[in-house]
């Protein structure tokens, strides 16, 4: 069984996650109010009902019922969080403490005491009565009271002893800064082997080792080493360099940068990036995340964590490594382009994370998100205002390289800056009002570009001039900035004189930089970060109904692709011949110029003849890979002489390139000469990654691809917003919407083409590469407006454990969960995946829904609008199928309608999850509750889940006897008027 799958909100069975503010469970459910299946989130939000009468509502006496938000900011499911005791420790030990000045041991002690947590601390030494007049402890398992937190500094042969005193004495969190681990070598690995095998059946959670530690500044926890403790703020920050970490925690205080949590993660022997991004997103004072990162570890669990939490919270990572030396070229052109630095930058736009470049860039990002992290720029057009040209031609440079754009000044704007601008102002953008500008000019002029609606930001430049005075300029941009909505940026340029200034805006959070186009940069990533996310939201195209219900490898094509695949394997090949690849891309949809194949000149003839002339002759082979390398390609032949000479031509030059032609020669394949003038040759390819598994390549093709090298790489599998984002990456894309008299091509098919495309990639796993060079793409209105002129495949070696290979890094639809199902009037419905493309059918679904319906699932009333809000819906469809799954009951014999859906939401820690269903009002009392609960215990099953759960209001007598038939044991807290549903798996 899949162990690990599907995120989720966790299984609790009193605590409440408000329904009304929480698009991840957007959806529950609905039947009539008397007697119909309804299950309710867990919610105390209550509201009158539509009819004006008071809501039924559960009891908030016992208080175990509280109100909440959005639960990747709910402060109930965080302290539910195994890493709580790294995080808000009620005693520290620290392992390895003593009196020595400089030791590492005395610095640990001595931060923990001198900045107050709220806990106790102590002292591990079995030398030493007392450490610094704490009395000391021989071992963690001496303490008088049970220890929450180990801190470890002792050398690395000593630590898995000390590991194993902690999980006898049942530690839940230990931090080990000790070095000497992997980074030596073997005998360090052996070290951490050995620490594994000791926590493997508790529940103690390691940072480290080879770490500088943690702080958590809001409540005073300092259990690093470092010299200061950081301010208190809304950024969490992780790190995997100690080094960085310092350097950053100088930089924060003169900045008056402030954080949530300070984390020095070293190793990564057990926490990984995936755990502390759910943690810091399940923390509502973390308002976003900054990641130094080294090395990825669990690619899976990073993008699952990452792709739930940056819908919420930006997440910006500087990764070090850009120009490590290339992975060995593949046996592809694909391969020789998918650079694992490129797969990583896909990787990161794929769950919506932001990643620079340097570290001035994670200063300053850092910087503006603790200041402004609610006004993130709408769009691209920024407005500069500065007391001096060149310093705004410098920022409009930077700008504009980063793709963004000045804001076009409004009419309305202009005049009001003519009222009290100087008559020589610039009157355009930049705004600059000239060197004698005071503080109420920059005021005014503030003021009045904040309301221009033509733009999303505004930096504000100020040069030392003789009349300037950086300080009171400070002073009033402070006084406006409580009621403005977009961001503002500003660069005090100067050096003593400009410091009173810039300290007022930093305490007034507005983030300041000494040189204008580095504020111009921050803008550009700030509505970069938003632009992408919006878009990688952005519902997708349907395919044809007929290419959904084909989805899976098991299916009537994939049976096909494995009959090629298996004889191929059978016989040793590790390389399909043109032909079998072109099947197999045939098989998924995919377009492919007519092939006949040829084992001698006489067959060769006749082809050509049946396929009309001029023709193609191109190689047969098991053995050769490029074909053009060995002269295995002939092109417009307009004879049968000219194809029996090819033929000929063809096998002489194999023997004498590669020699024996009995091994390398197996014929010809004769193809219809298609006119390429018209179109523009593409290639579209797949590779393995070995951490992000199989990638994905688009880009400009042709024999030339490697020196174009005009490319984008994207991790299956894809929809058509994926796919349209992919193509935009590239610079032959703008050639594709039509340039110099050429038709455009039919963008929205070759979108279907990528998805059908990255659907083979993910379903085939024997495939270890496909380059499909060149896919010709002509204008829309062509006979062939697609069509893969030339493919290749090659697979994984016979012997390969396919178990072993990496698992593509975003699980695939899971088409294995469908099954057909027939309503009790013969209506035929399928059960099935949500999948994003459902959007409007769920909105419709929702615009179906009774106000009881509403009001059973919520506890309280919910406007449709925010039901069905595009932000909400994202949530409900966009679901990776790592962390939850949600099924859609949708009726197939009239037009396409969802009759019902049930979700299984799988804590972030645990092997519990928690479901929640809704049945459309017209379908309800017909089985439909019922048959959704059973698949999706079944689901839970299979996806190794121990325990399923929900809550139920009390007067919903219905659920709960569905509930009890299929298993489930009830809990009536009489109090709150809840009933507890659990099924032990």
């Amino acid at each position: 069984m899949r162990q690990g799958l599907f995120r989720l909100a966790r299984a609790s069975t009193k605590q409440s996650i408000s329904a009304t503010t929480s698009p991840l469970n957007a959806l529950a459910c609905s039947q009539q109010t008397s007697d119909s299946a309804r299950l309710s989130t867990k919610s105390a939000t209550f509201d009158t009902m539509p009819s004006g009468k008071p809501a039924r509502k559960p009891s908030l006496k016992s208080g175990k019922l509280k109100p909440s938000t959005d639960p990747t900011s709910d402060i109930l499911r965080s302290k539910g969080e195994p890493l709580r005791a790294l995080f808000n420790p009620k005693s520290v030990a620290v392992v390895g403490a003593t009196d020595r000045p400089g030791s590492v041991g005395r610095t640990l002690l001595w931060n923990l005491i001198s900045s107050p947590f709220g806990g106790t601390v102590f002292p591990i030494n079995p030398k030493r009565n007392s450490v610094l007049g704490i009395r000391a402890h021989a071992s963690i398992k001496d303490t008088p009271e049970p220890v929450d937190l180990a801190v470890i500094v002792t050398p690395a042969r000593t630590v898995p002893g000390i590991i194993r005193d902690c999980v006898e004495a049942e530690v839940p969190g230990a931090i080990i800064l000790s070095a000497g681990f992997k980074e030596i070598g073997e005998e360090g690995v052996a070290l951490e082997k050995e620490i594994l095998d000791q926590v493997e059946s508790s529940g103690l959670r390691i940072i480290g080792p080879n770490c500088l530690g943690l702080m958590n500044p809001l409540s005073g926890l300092n259990a690093t080493f470092a010299s200061t403790m950081a301010r208190a703020g809304n950024v969490g920050f992780i790190s995997q360099s100690g080094a960085l970490c310092t350097s950053v925690l100088d930089w924060s205080l003169e900045q008056r940068v402030g954080f949530s949590a300070f984390v020095s993660v070293g190793s990564m022997l057990d926490v990984n990036w995936g755990d502390l991004i759910y943690f810091l997103g399940d923390d509502p004072r973390t308002h976003s995340i900054v990641i130094y990162m080294e090395s990825i570890g669990n690619a899976r669990a990073f993008l699952s964590a990452a792709r739930e939490v940056a819908l919420t919270k930006p997440i910006i990572v500087i990764k070090a490594g850009r120009t490590a030396e290339a992975a060995k070229a593949a046996a592809s052109h694909t391969g020789s382009l998918a650079g694992s630095d490129a797969v990583l930058d896909a990787a990161f736009r794929r769950c919506g994370v932001l990643r620079v470049k340097s570290i001035s860039q994670l200063f300053n990002l850092a910087e503006v998100l603790s200041k402004q992290d609610q006004r993130l720029p709408a769009g691209p057009r920024l407005t500069i205002i500065t007391n001096a040209g060149g310093p705004g031609v410098l920022a409009t440079d930077a700008l504009i390289e980063g793709n963004g754009e000045l804001s076009p000044i409004t009419d309305e704007t202009k005049s009001t800056l003519n009222g009290f601008l100087p008559t020589h102002w610039s009157h355009g953008n930049p705004i600059d009002i000239l060197g004698d500008a005071g503080p109420e000019r920059y005021s005014k002029t503030l003021e009045v570009a904040l309301k221009d609606p033509n733009s999303d930001g505004l930096l504000v430049v100020l040069t030392p001039q003789a009349m300037t005075d950086p300080t009171q300029t400070a002073q009033g941009m402070k006084s406006i900035m409580s009621e403005a909505k977009k961001p503002v940026l500003a660069s005090w340029m100067g050096g003593a004189d400009i410091r009173g200034g810039q300290s007022i805006l930093n305490q007034s959070n507005i983030p300041t930089y000494d040189f204008p186009d580095d504020a111009a940069e921050v803008f550009n990533l700030m509505w970069k970060y938003k632009y992408n996310l919006e878009e990688l939201y952005e519902t997708p195209t349907l395919l044809r109904h007929s290419e959904i219900i084909d989805q899976g490898p098991h299916n009537g094509k994939g049976i096909a692709v494995e009959q090629i695949i298996k004889e191929a394997v059978e016989g040793d090949r590790t390389i399909l011949t043109e032909t079998e690849s072109k099947r197999i891309l045939q098989a998924y949809g995919i377009p492919t110029v007519q092939s006949i194949e040829a084992k001698s000149e006489e067959e060769a003839a006749q082809a050509a003849e049946k396929i009309g002339y001029p023709v193609v002759v191109k190689i047969v082979s098991k053995t050769i890979t490029h074909k053009t390398d060995v002269g295995g390609v002939q092109l417009d032949i307009a004879t049968e002489k000219g194809v029996r000479d090819a033929f000929t031509d063809i096998r002489n030059s194999v023997a004498e390139k590669v020699g024996d032609p009995e091994k390398h020669f197996e014929g010809v394949s004769i193809q219809p000469m298609i006119n390429r003038d018209d179109g523009y040759e593409l290639i579209v390819g797949s590779s393995m990654d070995p951490q992000f598994g199989p990638v994905l390549l688009f880009g400009t093709g042709g024999s030339l691809v490697e020196v174009f090298k005009d490319s984008a790489i994207a991790l299956p599998p894809l929809n058509t917003t994926l796919a349209r984002r992919m193509m935009e990456q590239t610079k032959i894309y703008a050639a594709l919407k039509g340039v110099r008299g050429r038709s455009p091509a039919n963008l929205g098919q070759l979108e279907s083409l990528l998805v059908l495309f990255s659907q083979l990639v993910v379903e085939q796993p024997q495939i270890s590469e496909i380059d499909v060079n060149p896919l010709l793409v002509c204008g829309k209105d062509s006979r062939h407006p697609l069509l893969a002129l030339d493919a290749r495949i090659a697979l994984h070696p016979k012997e390969t454990d396919l178990s072993e290979l990496p698992a593509p890094a975003i699980r695939p639809y899971p088409a294995q969960y469908t099954w057909k199902w027939t309503l009790p009037d013969g209506t035929a419905c399928t059960i099935r995946p949500i999948r994003p493309e459902d959007e409007p059918l769920v909105v419709k679904f929702h615009e179906n829904l009774s106000e009881d319906s509403v009001y059973f699932r919520y506890f309280h009333t919910v406007k449709l609008s925010q039901r069905t809000s595009h932000t909400r819906m994202a949530r409900v469809c966009f679901v990776d199928y790592d962390r939850e799954m949600a099924l859609v009951a949708e009726r197939t014999n009239a037009e396409r309608t969802i009759i019902g859906v049930c979700r299984l939401s799988r804590s972030h820690t645990a092997n519990e999850a928690e479901f929640t269903m809704v049945v459309g009002d017209a379908h309800q009392r017909k089985g439909v509750g019922s048959e959704l609960l059973g698949r999706l215990i079944e689901i839970g099953k299979e996806e190794g889940i121990k325990k399923i759960t929900a809550q139920v209001l009390m007067e919903n007598r219905a659920m709960q006897r569905v509930c009890e038939k299929l298993g489930f044991v009830l809990d009536v807290d009489f109090e709150d008027e809840i009933v507890s549903a659990e099924l032990t798996l």
